[in-house]
């Protein structure tokens, strides 16, 4: 089975590249600008055709939360329009797309986890262009799997774990929002996921269950709780520590708002696929040890040097 992804550089398409790497059964093929850009509509068709793919996965976003207020346009071309030139793309191949999505299609008023068929109502351009994406990619490929994810972290690019590691190298306490909550989400975890939905698809011919799942960490927390995890696990790993100070949402005022409750529930994903999501804690802090030990790895080469 051969998968391209596209966003290269994100976290899903270099977890989902270094998933591969381990198996004999897949290959995964990450694209990506210049030559897949998807504000650039035409270069989709050509790029994912010269990957040769058996199913298409969607990760490539436009993720600026803040600044997709003041850039509405770019947000919009990038997660909606791309997003449907994407699962047309694969629609033309002959292939199905699986497709991320976001939390930030509701508004986090609901009290306890959203189901896929809650009302969306997004907070700011951000949420309101990934929910445009999915509508989209929905009517452009009927074969899609739309995952709605949350609170992605990994060892790759730029997220709140490697954040939390940075701060805490330089500072004695940290203030972290802790009226926000959700399910941390190990982009490694999504990428096996993934798989496994690939999997299901190219060998079950007669597969009918298209469209949204949510796809999270088990188990939920807020934003301190899951600082405080990630630097306890950093200093028992001999990495950096601080400690945490609880602040409100209204304390750390943003340009675009967050949900306020961020949970998603994972149980038609899992009835669909047969896959259990890992709990959070354990995959933080597989994710913290990675980090903290290669850090250190890292350290001792240069001083043998």
């Amino acid at each position: 089975m051969r998968l391209a992804v596209t966003g290269r550089e994100g976290q899903v398409a270099a977890s989902l590249v270094e998933a591969a790497r381990n198996r004999d059964d897949v290959e995964v093929v990450a694209v990506g600008r210049p030559a897949l850009d998807l504000a650039r509509p035409g270069t989709v068709l050509a790029a994912l055709e010269a990957a040769r793919p058996d199913l298409v996965v969607s990760a490539a976003a436009y993720t600026a939360v803040d600044q997709a207020e003041d850039d509405k346009d770019l947000a919009f071309a990038v997660n909606a329009t791309g997003a449907g030139t994407v699962a047309q793309a694969a629609a033309r191949l002959g292939v199905p797309v699986i497709h991320l999505s976001t939390d930030y299609v509701f508004d986090g008023a609901k009290h306890g986890a959203y189901v896929e068929t809650d009302p969306t109502a997004p907070l700011g351009v951000y949420g309101a262009s990934k929910l445009a994406g999915e509508e989209a990619v929905a009517a452009a490929n009927p074969r899609h799997l739309i995952l709605r994810t949350a609170w992605a972290y990994s060892p790759f690019g730029r997220n709140f774990v490697k954040t939390m590691l940075r701060l805490a190298a330089d500072r004695d306490e940290i203030s972290v929002v802790a009226d926000q909550w959700g399910n941390p989400t190990s982009a490694l975890d999504i990428a096996d996921a993934i798989l496994h939905a690939a999997a299901k698809l190219a060998n079950d011919k007669n597969f009918a269950a298209f469209g949204i799942y949510h796809l999270v960490g088990s188990g939920d927390t807020n934003w301190s709780g899951f600082a405080r995890h990630i630097l306890d696990t950093s200093r028992a790993f001999g990495g950096p520590y601080a400690t945490v100070r609880d602040i409100a949402t209204a304390d750390y005022p943003t340009k675009a708002r967050r949900p306020a409750n961020s949970r998603l529930s994972t149980v038609k994903f899992a009835s669909a696929f047969e896959w259990a999501a890992p709990q959070w804690r354990e995959s933080t802090a597989e994710i913290v040890s990675r980090l903290v030990l290669g850090e250190a790895r890292q350290a001792n080469m240069q001083l043998n040097q």
